[in-house]
């Protein structure tokens, strides 16, 4: 499989869209390396995890071609993560796809959003080649050529966000972001589903600075003590590789500095447009 990190900032971006700070000022002057747009993973080019605001320019910027989208796994509905509006464009005058589907997963809210969202512009021989289909956690789904696992993702009560587990030929992926702490009923799941991750990526918002209680991302440490379980059950092994992503210009996220967190905990530091293959 071929995992293409194609945005690795949280919601406000980095830098962040209306912020003064003397860091995000900072990252204003440098070239676009050390930009964060809005989190997005893609899949073979053709399963994306999550659509934000910033698809369009990931298509611009890293060759993304959305025509090949077959799949769209989207964790919630914050606007970050899935920015519905976009789809009215996925046909008519707009677009040349000749039929193809897109099957759009999420939860119920991820299907009232597309649906408040397309209402007032979607047409209907547009919305005939688009499927939302509502997923709920502990479920196991067969897309394609693809054995996706869904999981509860700890990210506050006003919707059942996920997370998901995808594989195919024998290997997989494992995408924890946007969340906190994985429960022991999520790992457990994980494992009596056989799940073997050869990639994982950590929702890594506060990078290393110690989050408040009961926060809705996670930091380095709550990363590490996660691959511990997952190692411990069996999920993960000493050949998995793992990536932390989704930083807030908080913890002043710069290339050269999530570099040295991530050599200091052996981990890969996502960056915009970063493919990792597995």
């Amino acid at each position: 499989m071929k995992i293409s990190f194609l945005g690795t900032g949280a919601a406000e971006g980095v830098p962040a869209m209306f912020c003064s700070c003397q860091f995000c000022n900072e990252i204003r002057k440098s070239d676009f390396s050390e930009y964060r747009t809005r989190s997005q993973v893609l899949i073979d080019g053709k399963l994306s995890v999550d659509f934000p605001p910033d698809a369009y320019a990931h298509s611009l910027r890293y060759g993304a071609d959305y025509s090949s989208l077959e799949y769209l796994l989207v964790t919630h509905s914050h606007m970050d993560h899935f920015y519905a509006h976009d789809f009215i464009l996925r046909g008519y005058k707009y677009a040349s796809l000749i039929g193809r589907k897109l099957c759009i997963y999420g939860n119920e809210e991820v299907n009232k959003v597309f649906c408040e969202c397309t209402a007032r512009e979607m047409r209907g021989d547009v919305a005939e080649n688009i499927e939302v289909k509502v997923v709920r956690a502990f479920k196991q789904l067969v897309i394609g050529d693809y054995r996706v696992l869904t999981l509860p993702a700890n990210h506050g009560t006003a919707e059942e966000a996920l997370l998901y587990y995808v594989e195919r030929q024998g290997k997989g992926y494992l995408h924890l972001c946007d969340t906190g702490a994985l429960s022991d009923k999520s790992v457990e799941f994980l494992a009596e589903n056989s799940a073997k991750a050869d990639l994982v990526t950590f929702d890594c918002t506060f990078l290393d600075a110690v989050p408040r209680a009961g926060t809705r991302h996670m930091c380095i440490e709550d990363n590490m003590e996660i691959k511990r379980r997952l190692m411990q059950a069996g999920v993960a092994d000493g050949n998995t590789r793992y990536v932390i992503t989704h930083f807030s210009h908080n913890c002043r996220p710069s290339r050269e500095r999530v570099e040295q967190v991530s050599e200091s905990y052996g981990v890969l530091g996502a960056y915009d447009g970063m493919t990792v293959e597995i």
